[in-house]
């Protein structure tokens, strides 16, 4: 966030406000439903390990971001690609917050 307000010229508090009267969100909500959104169309659509998952949506670990999904979508993202295989529904409409 520090490093984002500086290159607008903000300070990180300016930036967010602004960040969030612009896209009507604040940024690291904003950051999470992207990640979300991501891995539930990786679930969805690939075998892609849920380690590469969780590297590829930014988390340290692959335990930080089964425990985020799990708060995001109420399930733990391995159920979750079992689900939406079973149901063919299109990523992120399970349980969407």
């Amino acid at each position: 966030m520090e490093s984002l307000g500086t290159r607008a010229g903000l300070s990180r508090a300016a930036f967010a406000r602004r960040f969030a009267s612009v896209v009507g969100e604040p940024p690291l909500t904003y950051l999470t439903n992207w990640r979300m959104a991501t891995a539930a169309r990786l679930l969805h659509q690939s075998p892609t390990p849920l380690s590469t998952i969780a590297q590829h949506t930014g988390y340290t670990s692959e335990f930080a971001f089964a425990k985020a999904f799990k708060r995001h979508f109420g399930s733990p993202p391995g159920a979750y690609r079992k689900q939406v295989k079973t149901a063919g529904d299109e990523p992120g409409e399970y349980n969407w917050r």
